[in-house]
C-alpha cells in the first residue's frame, strides 16, 4: 500500500479525481493518509473531509518566514508518514527541507506542456491566457518530480489537448483538467504504487515502458 499526502489550494477537482479513482479501483494499492491545505474554507477541504481524510490547513502568511512555514509543513506531513507527496493545484513553492525530506518522493502536476508555459507566475488561469495569445496548436499538462524551483523537475508524464479555434481561457483551462490532468496524475501515482519510477540524471525512467500518448 503506497501512503500519499495531497496539497491543496482550490477548488480541488485533481484531489476528487483520486478519491474517485482510488474509489472505483483504477488506482489500487494507493491511500490518501492526509490533506494539507494552504487556505481555510477551500472547496478542497470540502471535498476531503467528505471523504474522511484528515485535513491540516498551514497557511504560508501565518509565518514568520520561508525556513519557519516549512517546518511546519514538515511537522505536519510527518504526522502521517507519507511516502508520496502529491500536488494537486497547490500553488505555494515548497522551501529545500521540505523538498530533502521527501527528495524525489513528491510529483506536481502543471496545466501545460513543459517547459512550455511554466515557472513562477505561471498557475491557475494564466498558462492557458498565454497558450492562446501565443497561437498554440496544442497545450496539455505534465506532472514532474518537485525540485526547489517551480515546475523545473523531471518530467514523468505529459499529455496533449488540442487547442480549438473558439477557446477561451476557461474552456480550455476546464478541457486541459478533465482531459490531461485528471487522467495523468492518478497514472503517475499509480507508477510509483507499483515500483516502477526511476530516476537517473534528472531524467524519469519509467521501468516497463512509456506511460505517455
Amino acid at each position: 500500500m503506497l501512503d500519499i499526502a495531497v496539497l491543496v489550494s482550490g477548488g480541488g477537482t485533481n484531489l476528487q479525481a483520486i478519491i474517485d479513482r482510488i474509489s472505483d479501483g483504477d488506482l489500487s494499492g494507493v491511500r490518501i493518509v492526509g490533506v494539507v491545505a494552504s487556505r481555510s474554507g477551500t472547496m478542497a477541504e470540502q471535498r476531503a473531509v467528505r471523504a474522511n481524510i484528515p485535513v491540516k490547513i498551514v497557511c504560508r502568511k501565518d509565518f514568520p518566514d520561508p525556513e519557519a512555514y516549512d517546518r511546519a509543513m514538515i511537522a505536519a506531513l510527518s504526522d502521517w508518514k507519507p511516502e508520496l507527496i502529491v500536488l494537486a493545484g497547490f500553488l505555494n513553492l515548497l522551501g529545500p527541507t521540505v523538498v530533502a525530506a521527501w527528495r524525489n518522493r513528491i510529483v506536481n502536476v502543471h496545466p501545460s506542456l513543459i517547459p512550455s508555459f511554466c515557472g513562477p507566475g505561471y498557475y491557475g488561469i494564466r498558462p492557458h491566457e498565454a497558450v492562446l495569445a501565443s497561437g498554440a496548436c496544442v497545450t496539455g499538462a505534465t506532472v514532474h518530480i518537485v525540485d526547489e524551483e517551480y515546475d523545473r523537475g523531471p518530467i514523468i508524464l505529459q499529455k496533449t489537448v488540442p487547442v480549438h479555434a473558439d477557446d477561451t481561457p476557461q474552456t480550455l483551462q476546464l478541457r486541459v483538467m478533465q482531459e490531461a490532468e485528471q487522467v495523468i496524475l492518478p497514472k503517475a501515482i499509480a507508477l510509483f504504487a507499483a515500483g516502477r519510477i526511476q530516476i537517473e540524471d534528472r531524467k524519469v525512467i519509467i521501468l516497463g515502458g512509456t506511460e505517455n500518448d
